[in-house]
């Protein structure tokens, strides 16, 4: 361990890794620099697994994606100025409630507000989107911030954290056990605060319940990151209530589940809209009521129905304010109590109600299918690229998409195959910025973590502009992971909006040249073909599986405007971009 040559001190640096070692720290995704050396010095000396990425964005979404998985705290660590990078990477974490802790050294303290090496003020760009941003201001207090910075990553809506470093104090050296003269404390992991519910607003939720003979589930990012999947499941199972995930958020439940009916969306899970418009109880388990939810307003959520909502932090619960009933609980609790209700009540709404809105979304998925066997020839329809994808994958797989429209046809996708019984491991996507390029990272970081799954990555030709050249990072990292490029050569959704905007009927500015994306990866060192015809797609993946490499499909597609794009396009017409 790195030391000065007159005393026992050690850097700043060591302070920090000694810091993240205590808190049981996993993984660090980094791209390793001059500034963060003596960090990296100590994650070497106390064993802490460090993954190195070309780009700092890419360790932000590599982070973002083993924080999703694992459900614990993970670090992306980068140099003052690969800020700038990570800022996006930031944002997807802040919207999917990652906790990500990310650190980032800055220019030195000495010359701070003086244009010093590559000084900017992280704090003030990056407090938008973290839940909690500090700048350290002394060496003996980089622990102190450690351990706050952990603590507001994890407890109440967990949430990505920053913390900024002055450079000087990374290098600088310090007594190895000195907090300033304050009062000793451990930085060992503590268990997380989940709010109880109190018995009065269980009291009345269960009331409501109990008198429920159409409920609707909408559950969120919340439930996941509360662990309670199982028993929204269990309890949705035993009463016979139909559940909708919220669209943008983490796959709660596997698509497979029985009482799993897609997401809330009435542009690509129509079955959905009817659900909540006849529905006399709603209960939105964390999340928000926010654009996604249409704020909770009709005609999404009809004026009849009793809206209830259960948060586990006071700032999101404050957001739900048209909610008729606000409850204030970690998801995991409240969905526990009512399960223990129904269970000594022998509750159940009966199975009526959700096997109507299951035969719905049936009936919805074959129609969808009349429609791909009338499609013509010629380029490839993407939806049916999406579903010739989901006939290749098993319930040990993993499905990552990124894309715009490719994105929409890919979830509608989805939502068919989960209709017939498809099963995943897991679903991996952009959040609601739908930020394009995260799709390669979190794909590398899946087949890191399980490694014995396949894992699949539906991209769109923008999208992997944005983010193709991280598959280095499977490369690097020895992760054959298998991306189908959806090439319609251009921007394919803003084109068909521009299409139905522009008075000449045109678009303007969004084609691409014909990118030969297989290719590229073949010269990078692996796997790659081109597919034109539908029945060549199966077959190019089994191949692209057995190759043991990274593997990219160049699929030959059109653009065609999915159902969301076009309800979006007619609003916009009609009114604002809101």
């Amino acid at each position: 361990m790195s030391t000065d040559e007159s005393s026992t001190k050690v850097r700043g640096g060591i302070l920090l890794a000694k810091a993240l070692a205590e808190k049981q720290i996993e993984m660090v995704y980094t791209l390793s620099g001059g500034f963060i050396n003596t960090v990296l010095e100590g994650l070497m000396e106390y064993e802490v697994p460090v993954v190195n990425l070309p780009h700092e964005q890419v360790a932000g979404n590599m982070a973002d994606a083993w924080a999703r998985l694992n459900r614990k705290p993970v670090v992306c660590l980068v140099g003052p100025e690969g800020f700038a990078n990570a800022v996006p990477a930031m944002a997807e974490a802040y919207f999917q409630r990652s906790p990500v802790i990310f650190i980032t050294s800055a220019s030195t303290l000495k010359r701070d507000g003086r244009g010093g090496f590559k000084e900017m003020d992280h704090n003030r760009i990056s407090e938008p989107i973290t839940k909690y941003t500090i700048s350290v201001s002394a060496g003996e207090r980089i622990a102190e911030a450690v351990d706050k910075a952990y603590d507001m990553a994890v407890n109440g809506n967990p949430g990505p954290v920053h913390i900024s470093i002055p450079v000087d104090l990374l290098y600088s050296s310090y007594e190895p056990e000195t907090q300033e003269g304050e009062r000793a404390f451990k930085l060992s992991r503590r268990e997380v605060h989940r709010p109880s519910p109190s018995p009065d607003d269980m009291h009345q939720l269960e009331g409501i319940m109990r008198d429920a003979k159409k409920p609707v589930i909408v559950a969120g990012n919340g439930v996941w990151w509360s662990g309670a999947e199982a028993q929204l499941e269990s309890l949705a199972a035993q009463l016979g209530i139909p559940v909708y995930n919220a669209p943008y958020h983490q796959k709660v439940l596997d698509i497979g589940s029985e009482v799993s009916l897609g997401i809330v969306d009435i542009h690509l899970n129509p079955p959905s809209e009817t659900a909540l418009n006849e529905a006399d109880v709603i209960l939105v388990i964390g999340c928000p009521l926010d654009n996604l939810l249409n704020f909770g307003n009709p005609p999404l959520f009809p004026e009849d129905a009793t809206l209830v909502c259960v948060n586990g932090s006071t700032e999101e619960l404050a957001d739900n304010h048209v909610a008729d009933v606000r409850i204030l609980g970690d998801p995991g609790a409240v969905l526990t109590a009512l399960g223990e209700m129904a269970t000594a009540e022998q509750l159940q709404v009966g199975s009526e109600w959700i096997e109507t809105n299951r035969q719905r979304r049936r009936d919805w998925a074959e129609g969808m299918n009349k429609m791909l066997e009338e499609d013509g020839d010629g380029p490839l329809h993407p939806l049916k690229i999406s579903r010739e994808i989901m006939k290749s994958l098993n319930e040990d797989d993993y499905l990552v998409i990124d894309g715009g429209d490719t994105h929409f046809w890919a979830e509608i996708a989805l939502n068919m195959a989960a209709a017939e019984g498809k099963r995943l491991r897991g679903v991996l996507h952009p959040g609601p910025l739908s930020i394009l390029g995260v799709g390669i990272p979190f794909s590398v970081a899946a087949k890191m973590e399980s490694p014995e799954s396949r894992v699949v990555l539906i991209s769109g030709d923008g999208a992997f502009l944005a983010g193709g050249l991280s598959i280095e990072a499977a490369f690097a990292n020895e992760v054959p992971i298998t991306v189908v490029v959806d090439n319609n050569r251009g921007f394919g959704s803003i084109k068909q909006q521009q299409m139905r905007l522009f008075k000449n009927g045109q678009s303007f500015k969004t084609d691409f040249r014909d990118i030969p994306f297989d290719k590229m990866v073949v010269g990078l060192g692996g796997y790659g073909e081109t597919v034109e015809d539908m029945e060549d797609l199966s077959s190019a993946m089994e191949r692209a599986f057995a190759s043991g490499l990274p593997a990219c499909i160049n699929v030959k597609s059109k653009s065609v405007i999915s159902p969301l794009i076009e309800g979006l396009t007619d609003r916009r017409v009609r009114a604002s971009i809101e």
